[in-house]
Formats: C-alpha cells, sequence, structure tokens
C-alpha cells in the first residue's frame, strides 16, 4: 500500500512539473515574439522611451534602428525557447539582464526593471525544469 501511495504522489508531481514546464515554456515562446514584433509597428508602446541613451552612445544609431535589432532577438530568442528551451531559457534570461541594466541606467524605469527581474527568475525556473526534462 505504501509503494501505491508513493507512485500516486511521484505520479502528481510528474504531472505538475509538466505543467509549470508547458506554461512557462509557452509564455517565454508567446511573450518575446510578440513584443519583438511590435518593436516594429510600436502598438503597444513607444520602446524607444525604455532606451538608454547610453545604449544609442555604444552602439552608435538612431533608437529606432536599435529597437529594430531589439525585436529581431526577441523574435529568434522566442523561437529557440519553443525549439530549445533549455538553451533558449538562458539566452531570454541574459537578454532580460540587459533589459535590466538599461533600466537601471535610465531613471524612472526601475519599478519595469523589477519586473524584468522576475521574469529573468522565471526565465530560469523554465530552465531547471526543461534540464531536468533533458529538453
Amino acid at each position: 500500500m505504501a509503494t501505491h501511495t508513493v507512485s500516486a504522489a511521484t505520479e502528481r508531481s510528474a504531472k505538475l512539473n509538466h505543467q509549470a514546464f508547458v506554461l512557462l515554456r509557452t509564455i517565454f515562446t508567446v511573450a518575446p515574439i510578440v513584443f519583438g514584433l511590435d518593436k516594429f509597428t510600436n502598438i503597444l508602446t513607444d520602446w524607444t522611451q525604455y532606451l538608454a541613451p547610453l545604449a544609442t552612445d555604444i552602439i552608435p544609431v538612431s533608437p529606432q534602428v536599435f529597437m529594430y535589432v531589439v525585436g529581431v532577438v526577441e523574435i529568434v530568442a522566442g523561437i529557440l525557447v519553443a525549439l530549445r528551451p533549455k538553451i533558449g531559457s538562458l539566452v531570454v534570461a541574459l537578454w532580460l539582464l540587459g533589459i535590466i541594466v538599461n533600466l537601471l541606467v535610465l531613471p524612472g524605469f526601475f519599478d519595469v526593471a523589477l519586473r524584468d527581474f522576475g521574469l529573468l527568475v522565471g526565465a530560469l525556473a523554465l530552465n531547471r525544469l526543461a534540464s531536468a526534462r533533458g529538453a
């Protein structure tokens, strides 16, 4: 009887881990692709407002061109999460770290930086779940 209980608990745990993996993989696939596409349309917001001037000092292009490059990277990162979540989740986590640094340099967006830190932790959680699955 004890074996049955352990087996049921193990099965339930595996099911919950799978659900968490699917939820995180889905959001870290869809969100970067949607936000990346929006860098070309600015429907959701004017993304250049979130770009620290230091970024275009380092890479001398207009803020909008910079955002086009950001959009491409985000789309690629989302696709990578869909295809190779173990690697893609790390790419997204590193990308979010870059966004956080950019936002900390730019006054007035510390709340967004904190939100993105939470997303970074979620991307790392996806990496751990993907690693456990061998995905």
